[in-house]
């Protein structure tokens, strides 16, 4: 017997194809694309914030994506990833009762908005911080000071919070959080496209010589991302080329980049590609190794697309990803810049053990599959609605 289809409002701070701001817009997408297929209903509240770069539009819009009715709300005043939207709360009084809330992200207008109209009306909401629950690098004091006052309750009241990684966990059970509503959830690995053949165009696009070893890391140039790791890795090892793809995100990380490229121990070996629309399919394939060098990930989706095309993976176990792979699958290692170094150098030297990651990435993925996760979340829906209707049949009985 299948399940009964279900009206969901997911609120997000940003949505496809604002996908500068990383995995969390890739695996939304992924999850309402899969949840529309499945027969359920899907609605998504968001700004018009498309990167950081681009002011978001004044004007809003409605859009069917993937099946799901997308409102992309007007946004006249942003913030990075945060975005206010006046119309908020008026488009929520005009959806009406949805089934189910999911309500991901943390700290932002729509989200905080959202999550306090759900409690106001008793309509049961699922919480997905998306690794922002703990303060840390900007405005740490500002944040502790909203999280007590404004956003007070947003976790505590969801129905369930759900969580990437084991180490997500621990962070929300540091914060408070009661350990019975905490659900790891994870994301699911990606089903990339046919290869096609990429090596040569793919190398040459990045300006990486044929048959020079190619040194790969997406996402965004921040602080906290490792790019002084991958800086150290290019200067231990002179033949490498280190390529990185994602959007500067103009907190002063883009200076270490700027600085290697006019280096002369790594001028020419250092490049820096904008992000793409998509998964950069063509280089995940091409590369020699992928690295995932960051302090902290809730998750780190980039490198599940590269250990799904069977590329060689090196990761911090600051990354909730880390948790994914079995031993020989992939290197994980401290967020250390020689441990980086040494891991690379040993992938970069060892055709059997590029062959062996390579080998382990893909069964990983076969494990790690979005129709595991799409599943578990209808379970966390269907459970929170559930409940919400039970506790109202016993209100009016009693």
């Amino acid at each position: 017997m299948g399940r009964a289809p279900l009206t969901i409002l997911l609120a997000s701070p940003a949505y496809w194809p604002a996908r500068a701001f990383g995995g969390p817009v890739v695996a939304a997408r992924e999850l309402v694309r899969r949840l529309v297929e499945r027969g359920h209903q899907v609605d998504v509240l968001t700004t018009t914030l498309v990167d950081l770069h681009r002011r978001p539009s004044a004007r809003g819009r409605t859009e069917i994506v993937d099946g799901a009715t997308v409102r992309y709300l007007a946004t006249p005043v942003s913030y990075r990833w945060m975005g206010y939207t006046p119309a908020l709360t008026l488009e929520l009084q005009r959806l009406g009762r949805p089934d189910v809330v999911h309500v991901f992200g943390f700290r932002d207008p729509v989200t905080t908005i959202t999550a306090l109209w759900c409690r106001a009306r008793g309509i049961p909401y699922v919480f997905e911080p998306l690794g922002m629950f703990r303060p840390r690098l900007r405005k740490v004091r500002l944040k502790r000071a909203f999280d007590s006052t404004v956003a007070r309750g947003v976790a505590s009241h969801a129905a369930a919070v759900v969580v990437a990684s084991e180490l997500e966990r621990d962070d929300m059970l540091s914060g408070g959080s009661e350990p019975e509503r905490l659900v790891v959830r994870g994301n699911g690995f990606p089903e990339p496209p046919a290869a096609g053949d990429p090596s040569a165009a793919a190398r040459a696009a990045a300006g990486v010589p044929a048959g020079a070893p190619l040194v790969l890391s997406v996402g965004r140039i921040a602080a906290g991302k490792g790019i002084e790791h991958l800086v150290a890795t290019a200067r231990a090892l002179p033949e490498a080329h280190v390529v990185l793809v994602g959007p500067d995100d103009r907190h002063g990380a883009g200076a270490l980049v700027e600085a290697a490229q006019s280096d002369p121990a790594t001028a020419g070996r250092f490049h820096a590609l904008p992000a793409t629309d998509g998964p950069p399919w063509d280089l995940y394939r091409s590369a020699d190794v992928f690295v995932l060098a960051s302090a902290g990930e809730s998750f780190g989706l980039v490198a599940a697309e590269a250990a799904a095309v069977g590329t060689p993976v090196v990761v911090t176990d600051g990354c909730g990803v880390a948790s994914c792979f079995r031993d020989g699958e992939a290197l994980v290692v401290p967020y250390d810049g020689e441990a980086v170094t040494a891991a690379v150098g040993r992938v970069l030297a060892s055709g059997e053990l590029r062959a062996e990651l390579g080998r382990g990435g893909l069964a990983a993925a076969t494990r790690h599959s979005w129709e595991r996760v799409v599943t578990l979340q209808e379970e966390l829906y269907d459970a929170a609605a559930s409940r919400a209707a039970s506790m109202k049949f016993s209100m009016l009985g009693s």
